[in-house]
């Protein structure tokens, strides 16, 4: 009976996935869409799903092994469980071929990792790391007895039922040695760091700072925020910002481009990432698509819409991909200025937002100067200098500030 490859998604932003768990085993049964193999990025994690029913007759690549995009990962074949043929064994293999497997797949059980036999989905997961239950102790009501996140919020009803996370294998807690605290790479910070490393290595980075007023945006926000939260709409200073980034575009087109070896792409939509922390567990770059099109309160929804997917850990693929130009709001948490800050490549630029803080600045008023007390921000514009001038930095920049001090909207 004839198989059917089981592959990596084709798109994945320009960055690499690993395996990070098979959620089903050799023999299973499975309908159209259940789920099968889970991948890992730097952005997000995604769940690989059966385009036709059968049975998981072959798993290819065990976790913590790379999977570029296209990649076979195992084979389905028609067919009852009984009709499905186990994986064949590898052939032994001399101890120096063996190592880089090994290695490879060190990632897969970094702290917070579990059994892949318990084909647990990504929300369960961060959701058992976040509550310290033992997945063992809980009893599954999903599909083959698969864990659910209902499963493991009705044990947190009843604390007597589980236990704490600690399986003896594999302590959830990092090595000691003395007084050094030895802790695992994750596959999200791994690839964050490849990512970074392979940006600055091929982008020579340029950053251009200004000062902006934010007084106009803040006295509109004091004004429209009970209207906005009246359609369960948060408004934030965010929005402001995403929908000024928008505008200045057209001061310096080649600020919403992506460079590549033998062009340059300029977009006419304007996707702009927005920079979120996730604390200790890294950081991911959800995508507000078409803001140019967008109002103030549809940026504004988008905004809260993906912040709140992001730190529940749910982000789809789609919610990360297509960004032409990304802001990293350092300023949340204290920074006046960050200098450079990354390039998300292959785009050609990324905003920066300091922190916000009232300081004393110089305004003619009737003719003569007046020092001022006004809520005032650093923002910087970091640019791939192969792409970009200090002209075109500038120019976008000067549109920026301008569109932020003369909000009247």
């Amino acid at each position: 009976m004839a198989l059917t490859d089981i592959t990596a998604p084709l798109e994945q932003e320009g960055t690499k996935s690993v395996v990070r768990a098979w959620l089903a085993k050799v023999g299973d049964t499975l309908k159209v869409n259940d789920p099968i193999v889970e991948l890992e990025t730097d952005k997000v994690s995604v769940e690989v799903a059966a385009e036709t029913a059968g049975v998981l007759a072959e798993i290819l690549m065990q976790p913590g092994e790379a999977a570029e995009p296209g990649a076979i990962l195992g084979r389905m074949q028609a067919g009852e469980a009984a009709t499905a043929q186990p994986a064949p064994k590898a052939e032994t293999a001399e101890p120096a071929a063996a190592a880089p497997s090994a290695l490879a797949a060190t990632p897969a059980r970094a702290i917070g990792s579990f059994d892949p036999e318990l084909r647990l989905s990504p929300s369960v997961r961060r959701l058992l790391v976040e509550t310290e239950l033992d997945p063992t102790t809980l009893t599954g009501t999903g599909k083959g007895g698969r864990i659910t996140r209902e499963d493991v919020e009705a044990a947190l009803q009843n604390p007597q039922s589980a236990k704490p996370s600690k399986p003896a294998s594999e302590p959830a807690a990092p090595r000691v040695s003395g007084k050094v605290t030895s802790v695992p790479h994750d596959t999200m910070r791994l690839r964050i760091a490849e990512h970074m490393s392979h940006s600055v290595s091929v982008a020579p980075h340029v950053t251009a700072v200004f000062e902006a007023d934010f007084g106009a945006i803040i006295a509109h926000r004091k004004a429209n925020k009970a209207a906005f939260e009246k359609q369960g709409v948060n408004l934030t200073l965010t929005a402001y910002v995403v929908a000024a980034a928008a505008r200045a575009m057209d001061a310096a087109p080649a600020v919403n481009a992506r460079w590549f070896d033998d062009r340059l792409e300029l977009y006419d939509d304007v996707n702009i990432g927005i920079g979120t922390a996730l604390g200790d567990k890294g950081l991911v770059v959800p995508v507000i698509h078409h803001t140019q099109s967008l109002s103030l309160l549809g940026i504004a929804k988008q905004i809260g819409e993906l912040t709140d997917k992001a730190r529940a850990g749910k982000l789809a693929r789609a919610d990360v991909q297509g960004g032409t130009f990304s802001i990293s709001n350092h300023g949340v948490s204290g920074t006046l200025i960050a200098t450079p800050i990354i390039i998300n490549q292959p785009q050609s630029a990324i905003l920066g937002i300091g922190k916000l803080e009232k300081r004393v600045v110089v305004r003619q008023i009737d003719g003569a100067d007046a020092m001022l007390i006004r809520p005032m921000a650093y923002v910087s514009l970091t640019i791939d200098h192969r792409a970009l001038d200090g002209h075109q930095t500038n120019a976008w920049l000067t549109r920026f500030v301008e569109v932020l001090e003369g909000w009247r909207d």
